[in-house]
């Protein structure tokens, strides 16, 4: 205790001015991981001494800035609690306060994860007024990266840490804040929230150069220009811009909205998505950490002369498979036939918090996303089976379901009947004697009705036919996201 003083005592002595420059989000409000090493870093003079002191466990710790004036620390965290601080001295001095130690996560994508509580102009948020009403939670805390796109990478970025009250939540991601606010109810401990995305942007812009060299689809040799044209439809524009500033911030897990802007390049999502999560989390170093993401809900992409993104959906679905410690949340039942940007942005959050709270956090009795297992034909009966489904499927609005189609040798698909019995669902057309493939809402815009346990099942086909190319997006393809 009385090292404790003294050290406060040499740190109030000191100068107001601190000479020690941190990242915007190592703040006052900030929130870190706790039981856990965590990674803080910032900008001194080179060869100075920095001698950071915490408060929870009144220790110090010292490193020196390189020759670059860069310097990191590793700060062991204790168990979830706070409010805490933390003071940084190089001669100077800067202190943190409001710091709490809790569950860190962040929250990236297109404009359905950037989408506010506010919702966008003439497109809100399902439920939005009465949560502003009872969102105040001060271990709840908010942070999102200002847009901006970079031909090479920087090193910080701009934002600032916000307590979840009605100002701050009305402008913060609605997806990000359903899923903390379920996880401050299930887990009781603080939760930092830090959003990256950018309405539009594509995958691509997501990642290094370097992860996308096996995708000769995928422009290289990126410009000025390039980045001032494209912006969040750039690649690597992003990563450079929004994400590598963050890397090595200390963290739980990741989350993720996105695939609209990949539709028309739909044929390579799924590998293409796994090697940013790859490379991701190499830059990390936090080995396989979780990483959730939300399937792509229905909507009428003719209105924006696009087609065919069942395609895309299906690779989020394959994704799966491919991305370790990874899964997906559906949304075939929270769409909307006339808009990009569905209002059901609680049923979002929530379910990736589910997939959070029983894969990451081990919480009991929550349910599960059931998916397609396999289809059997018996004579003019397609009969379907399903993993993850010991609750059994069911159709939402009674016993039948018009969203399958059955197709024969002709390969010509055909509406059909569909009914349930037990974990199976059966389906048959008067048009097909002897069907051969089955297909369930594979198309662009559906209302989901196959269920399990309170949750949809996704779209899926049991063919791999080729079909007809996507046809091209038009103008910018920009199809009103945010500006």
């Amino acid at each position: 205790m009385k090292r404790l003083i003294f050290l406060i005592g040499i740190i109030c002595a000191l100068h107001v001015q601190a000479k020690v420059k941190l990242p915007a989000f190592f703040s006052d409000g900030m929130v870190l991981q706790q039981q856990t090493e965590c990674h803080i870093w910032g900008w001194a003079e080179p060869g100075k001494k920095i001698m950071v002191l915490t408060s929870w466990d009144k220790k110090s710790h010292s490193t020196s800035a390189h020759w670059d004036g860069r310097f990191e620390v590793v700060i062991k965290t204790p168990k979830a609690g706070g409010p805490y601080s933390i003071w940084f001295r190089d001669g100077d001095t800067v202190q943190l306060s409001n710091v709490m130690i809790g569950e860190v996560w962040i929250c990236s994508g297109q404009s359905n994860m950037e989408m506010q509580m506010k919702g966008f102009k003439q497109q809100p948020v399902e439920g939005t007024t009465e949560e502003l009403l009872r969102c105040k939670d001060s271990q709840l805390r908010l942070f999102t990266v200002k847009r901006h796109a970079s031909l090479t990478p920087i090193d910080d970025v701009t934002g600032q840490w916000s307590e979840a009250n009605s100002a701050s939540v009305r402008d913060f991601s609605a997806t990000a804040y359903y899923f903390g606010r379920a996880l401050r109810a299930t887990l009781d401990v603080p939760v930092g929230l830090i959003v990256t995305s950018w309405g539009g942007s594509a995958c691509e812009a997501w990642m290094k150069a370097d992860w996308l060299k096996a995708f000769p689809k995928v422009q290289q040799n990126i410009t000025e220009d390039d980045v001032k044209k494209l912006q969040q439809r750039c690649p690597t524009a992003l990563y450079n811009g929004q994400l590598k500033p963050l890397i090595g911030y200390t963290m739980k897990g990741a989350i993720w909205y996105q695939g609209e802007d990949n539709i028309p390049r739909y044929d390579y999502y799924a590998p293409l998505m796994a090697r940013m999560v790859e490379g991701w989390r190499a830059e990390w170093k936090q080995g396989d950490f979780p990483f959730y993401y939300c399937q792509i809900a229905p909507y009428d992409y003719s209105l924006i002369g696009w087609k065919n993104s069942q395609l895309l959906r299906e690779q989020q679905m394959k994704a799966e498979a491919l991305i370790p410690n990874a899964r997906m949340a559906v949304l075939m039942d929270a769409g909307l036939e006339y808009g990009i940007h569905p209002r059901k942005k609680r049923q979002a959050g929530e379910r990736l918090a589910l997939l959070a709270l029983s894969n990451t956090y081990n919480v009991k009795g929550l349910p599960d996303f059931a998916v397609y297992k396999e289809v059997t034909f018996q004579n003019d009966t397609c009969i379907i089976s399903f993993d993850r489904s010991k609750e059994w499927v069911y159709f939402e609005h009674g016993p039948h379901s018009n969203n399958f189609e059955v197709a024969g040798e002709d390969r010509v698909f055909h509406p059909a009947e569909a009914w349930v019995s037990r974990n199976r669902v059966y389906v048959k057309s008067n048009e097909v004697k002897k069907p051969i493939a089955v297909r369930y809402a594979f198309r662009d815009w559906v209302e989901g009705d196959l269920m399990h346990d309170g949750l949809p099942v996704s779209s899926f086909r049991t063919d791999s036919w080729d079909n007809q190319p996507l046809t091209p997006s038009k103008g910018k393809g920009d199809y009103n996201e945010p500006k």
